[in-house]
């Protein structure tokens, strides 16, 4: 088994506080996904294999920061995670990445059957559009007419970074790239990584009370951070990918020490926008923290 980069245990340590709760509202969510079929076993056994719960910690982490009582931000952090989910099944298929494991676990296609993996996909996607319906909801009460709007900006943003300008599209150039400049590796990130943060800190930002008019300077802020992970990981990944010929990472592309001062320049720009947005996490910066190599 291999064991975890000192990356992955920092950031684990630091959402070790959420991912009970969203460990919990997972196992709740599971029944509201549809009736009980070999798709929905497919998507429970997807949805329960283990992670970090990264981008549904996010959204919470920054709801919690905001510090706006009575809003609620839990059933858009279920909808990232079950669009996340079915990205993952979908990069295993034979057809694309081919893998049998997953977390140390067999894939979801061959744990049941390519064609459920891939219905389950499309189940899960539904049910994330489902559960921004059910976050409106939530915060109806204490929202109002706006609650409305907000539901509207979440599914236009979530359209958006899991379609073609997102995550669909940065997963066909992962493997059909072009070359291995560093261009479309920057574009690559943008769309397969950083797009599932700009979900992440969109849905956390709306659902917990934020300012709409300052949205899209979360947005910058969230394509900063999200460069600098991806960045960070490229560079724990680059002894690996380089025994692999696998040159789409941007230490690679640059060098090492170029690649360290792009996560010290994406952070910096990240705190100078958090800051004029007034936006306070000691959760955020400490795992902006973990990312700066010596």
């Amino acid at each position: 088994m291999t064991q975890p980069s000192t990356l992955v245990q920092g950031v684990t340590h630091i959402l070790k506080p959420y991912q009970a709760e969203i460990e919990r509202h997972l196992n709740d969510a599971i029944p509201l996904i549809g009736p009980p079929s070999q798709v929905r076993d497919a998507c429970a056994y997807s949805l329960l294999n283990g992670g970090k719960r990264f981008r549904p910690a996010l959204v919470l982490m920054i709801a919690k920061a905001l510090g706006n009582p009575g809003w609620k931000a839990s059933y858009s952090a279920l909808a990232i995670e079950f669009f996340h989910t079915a990205s993952l099944i979908a990069d295993d298929l034979p057809c694309m990445d081919n893998d049998d494991l997953r977390r140390d676990k067999p894939t979801t296609h061959r744990q049941f059957s390519e064609s459920t993996a891939l219905l389950a996909t499309y189940a899960l996607i539904a049910a994330g559009y489902d559960f921004i319906r059910l976050n409106v909801e939530a915060i109806r009460n204490i929202a109002g007419s706006l609650a409305d709007r907000i539901g509207i900006m979440a599914s236009e943003n979530a359209s958006y970074n899991t379609g073609l300008y997102g995550a669909t599209g940065g997963q066909y150039l992962d493997i059909n790239p072009p070359d291995t400049s560093l261009k479309t590796i920057q574009e690559i990130i943008a769309k397969k990584t950083t797009a599932f943060f700009e979900i992440a800190f969109v849905f956390g930002w709306i659902f917990g009370g934020g300012a709409l008019e300052q949205l899209e300077a979360v947005k910058k802020a969230s394509h900063h951070f999200g460069n600098a992970f991806q960045i960070a990981d490229d560079i724990e990944d680059v002894d690996q990918d380089r025994r692999s010929n696998k040159f789409v990472n941007l230490a690679l592309a640059t060098s090492v020490e170029e690649a360290k001062k792009a996560v010290v320049h994406e952070l910096q720009a990240c705190k100078e926008l958090l800051k004029q947005l007034k936006f306070k996490s000691d959760e955020l910066n400490a795992l902006g923290a973990l990312l700066i190599k010596p």
